[in-house]
């Protein structure tokens, strides 16, 4: 066994465990550092894989982004884990058929999805990854490429309009209405009587 082999064997045990803490630790900070941890081990992988662009993205994207938000939103709401322990198995009806129908995908790919695949089917890359990825990209996917942008662009626009709300108490000030008034109104003086 090379160092490579012993790296993505080791990376590989790390990302399942972490995964696997991911959904059986009672505590949702930890949760979270588990994901996290998960992000970082599925990074190496790739890494070995050669597939540096794509690691690098998803230590930007998700741990550096996605997760930490994540973490602060954990970190501020305040979770009943009682209550969540007691409506845990009330959705046990659906819940079963959904897993049953995962693991028989999971198994038909894992079976029947490789059967077919060779070592003389991989193109041979003459250039980087990144490159290739832009290709790939920006030709056969291209419009499920835009397709997603838009989407992306869509959810963007529709979460500012739900957290946009304008309350009636709030003074704003305006700039046009400040420039334009003239010297004479900037000032108003009032004569108050004294009280006898």
């Amino acid at each position: 066994m090379n160092a490579i082999t012993f790296l993505f064997y080791s990376f590989s045990s790390v990302l399942i465990g972490s995964s696997v803490a991911v959904i059986t630790v009672n505590n949702p900070v930890h949760a979270a550092l588990f994901l996290i941890l998960s992000f970082f081990s599925a990074a190496a992988l790739w890494i070995l894989l050669s597939a540096e662009f794509l690691a690098l993205t998803l230590v930007l994207v998700y741990v550096g982004a996605v997760m930490v938000l994540f973490l602060f939103v954990i970190m501020m709401a305040r979770f009943d884990l009682e209550q969540i322990k007691k409506n845990l198995f009330s959705n046990l009806a659906v819940a079963i058929p959904v897993a049953a129908v995962l693991i028989f995908e999971m198994v038909a790919v894992i079976v029947f999805g490789f059967s077919d695949s060779s070592s003389t089917n991989v193109p041979i890359m003459y250039s980087n990854n990144t490159y290739q990825i832009g290709l790939r990209l920006y030709t056969e996917f291209f419009l499920a490429f835009q397709v997603a942008a838009i989407i992306l662009l869509l959810a963007m626009i529709a979460a500012i309009a739900i957290t946009l709300r304008k309350r009636k108490d709030v003074k704003a000030q305006n700039p046009a209405e400040q420039v334009s008034v003239s010297a004479s109104e900037r000032i108003t003086f009032v004569k108050v009587e004294p009280k006898e």
